[in-house]
C-alpha cells in the first residue's frame, strides 16, 4: 500500500485541563471542568489532518508497553490509518495541556524517551520507499530517518515548533527539510535566513497564531498571510491548530498548487481546529475546506 504522506514520530496522549486563566493563580486548589484525555501530539495531528483531507496517510513511532499505547493502536485501527511502532520501556509520550477560556494553552510535555535512543530503521525504511512525501517530527530518534528520506528522493517536511533559531537540537531537521514549519513564539532574527543558507528548504512557514503566518519562499520577499475567523466557530481551544495548518498546507501543495494557496488552506484549517475543544477532535475535511476557501 502506498501513502501520500508518511509521518515519522509524534503520537501520544494529551490530557486537557480547562483552567480559569493563564498563568494560573497562586492557589492551593483550583476547581476545573471535567478533565479529558485524547490521542494527540504533533505527528498524529498531521497524519489525521491529511487523512481527513482525503490523503492516504500513516505514521511510525516508538510507544510503550502500556495502556496509552493500546489506546493509540486501537484508535488507529478504528480510523483505518496505518501505524507501525517499536516498543521502548520508557513508555508512551504524554502531555498535560492547560487551556484558558480564550483558547490559549500551556503544554506540560513528558517526552519519556531517553536522549540518543535508537530504534531499528526498518521501522520507517519500507514506508519511505512507498510514500510520496515524508513528514519527520522532531523526535530525537527520528533524526536518524532524515538520511533515509533524502536517499530515497522523497520530499521532506518538518515542524520545528518553538525553535529559537539557535538550539542545536533542531538543526538537523531544519537543514534536511524541503518544507519547514516553525512557530514565531521564540524565533530570533535571521533564523529563516540560516535555514535557507545552511539547508535545502524551498519554503519556510513561520506560524504566528492570531497574527496569521509568514510565508518565506527561497529567493522571494516574505508574504504575510493573515489569520481568519470562521463565522459561528469561535476560538475555544488552540490545541492542534498548528498541526491542522501543516496538514492542509501539505495536502494543498501535494495537489500541485502554489505555496500561497497552501498557506491560505493551512490558515483556514488552523482556524477551524481552534473551534473545537480538545486535541484533534474535529479537524477540517476536504469538503469543508473547499467551501471556506472560495
Amino acid at each position: 500500500m502506498g501513502l501520500d504522506v508518511f509521518v515519522i514520530g509524534g503520537v501520544g496522549i494529551d490530557t486537557v485541563v480547562r483552567v480559569p486563566g493563564l498563568p494560573l493563580a497562586d492557589w492551593e486548589t483550583i476547581h476545573v471542568e471535567p478533565v479529558e484525555s485524547y490521542v494527540g501530539h504533533t505527528g498524529h495531528g498531521v497524519a489525521l489532518g491529511c487523512h481527513r483531507l482525503g490523503l492516504d496517510a500513516g505514521l511510525a513511532d516508538v510507544l510503550g508497553d502500556d495502556a496509552e499505547a493500546q489506546r493509540i493502536r486501537t484508535t488507529y485501527e478504528e480510523l483505518g490509518l496505518p501505524l507501525t511502532w517499536a516498543v521502548h520501556p520508557s513508555g508512551t509520550r504524554r502531555s498535560v495541556n492547560l487551556v484558558a477560556p480564550d483558547g490559549l494553552r500551556t503544554s506540560l510535555y513528558d517526552g519519556r524517551h531517553p536522549a540518543g535512543m535508537r530504534v531499528d530503521p526498518r521501522l520507517w525504511r519500507g514506508w519511505i520507499e512507498h510514500s510520496r512525501h515524508v513528514h519527520v517530527s522532531i523526535m530525537d530518534f527520528a533524526r536518524r530517518a532524515l538520511p533515509d528520506v533524502l536517499a530515497a528522493g522523497r520530499t521532506l517536511s518538518t515542524d520545528l515548533h518553538d525553535w529559537d533559531g539557535d538550539n542545536e537540537y533542531h538543526r538537523d531537521f531544519a537543514q534536511c527539510a524541503d518544507v519547514v514549519f516553525v512557530s514565531t513564539s521564540a524565533l530570533r532574527d535571521k533564523a529563516v535566513d540560516w535555514i535557507f543558507t545552511c539547508g535545502r528548504a524551498q519554503v519556510v512557514i513561520a506560524m504566528a497564531g492570531a497574527d496569521g503566518s509568514y510565508l518565506h519562499v527561497r529567493g522571494e520577499p516574505p508574504v504575510h498571510v493573515p489569520a481568519v475567523k470562521i463565522a459561528g466557530r469561535p476560538v475555544v481551544d488552540t490545541n492542534g491548530a498548528g498541526d491542522a495548518y501543516v496538514a492542509a498546507f501539505l495536502t494543498t501543495w501535494l495537489d500541485g498548487r502554489s505555496y500561497y494557496e497552501a498557506a491560505t488552506a493551512g490558515t483556514i484549517a488552523g482556524a477551524w481546529a481552534c473551534g473545537s475543544p480538545g486535541t484533534h477532535t474535529d479537524l477540517i475535511t476536504a469538503e469543508q475546506l473547499m467551501l471556506l476557501n472560495r
